[in-house]
């Protein structure tokens, strides 16, 4: 399907954050880290603000024309874990911006942090956020695609934690694939990441890719 795809600004964050909240109301990772659904539906926005904003600082988010669905990416260069999740400091800073007393928002962050490669450079998708009633009709896919073909370009791996089994299926169709262990939240679900090598192109005249 056509998407119209653009670069979200500054004055975007409030969509952003809004299409995020709902996106990921019902995502396991989100209802483990805010257990209780009022809790959830009272809270949960702040974590969604705090990395769009960090995402707006040290990376880049796409939008669909239509602010129907949105993807949070980082270019991590070899050697660095993404900020929001490098070490100690940034896990308690972001458990105390968010939800003080939630030991969780700072559990996840370092969880993430720790399985996250850093041998190679790579585009990192943070999130993808459809809202619920547009779900299936193939946006999340185009937002990625339009971030692979340029690293396709480039030659640049890229690398996501899928947070269902259901949507790793997705992410297979784009060229991802599991690297083989999954991070288990304690007494929580699991998440599963993922790494795409690029794909290589040949020239005019060979059969088929790399």
């Amino acid at each position: 399907m056509g998407v119209g795809i653009r670069r979200a600004g500054e004055d975007d964050r409030e969509l952003v954050v809004r299409l995020l909240d709902e996106a990921f109301q019902d995502d396991p990772v989100s209802g483990w880290v805010f257990p209780g659904e009022e809790y959830r539906r009272a809270t949960h926005h702040r974590l969604m603000a705090a990395f769009t904003d960090v995402v707006f600082a040290e990376g880049w988010i796409d939008v669909a024309e239509d602010g129907s669905a949105c993807a949070l990416w980082l270019s991590v260069p070899a050697g660095h874990a993404p900020e929001g999740g490098d070490g100690p400091d940034e896990a308690v800073l972001l458990r105390e911006a968010v939800d003080p007393a939630n030991l969780r928002v700072e559990e996840i962050t370092r969880m993430m942090a720790e399985s996250h490669p850093a041998d190679r450079a790579h585009a990192y998708l943070w999130m993808i956020g459809v809202v619920p009633d547009r779900q299936g009709e193939g946006l999340g896919g185009a937002l990625i695609q339009h971030v692979l073909d340029r690293c396709d370009r480039e030659g640049l791996p890229a690398y996501l934690e899928a947070s269902s089994a259901r949507s790793t299926k997705l992410y297979e169709r784009l060229g991802f694939a599991f690297t083989g262990r999954t991070l288990d939240i304690p007494d929580g679900p699991r998440m599963w990441p993922m790494w795409r090598e690029p794909v290589s192109h040949l020239t005019p005249g060979s059969a088929g890719r790399r």
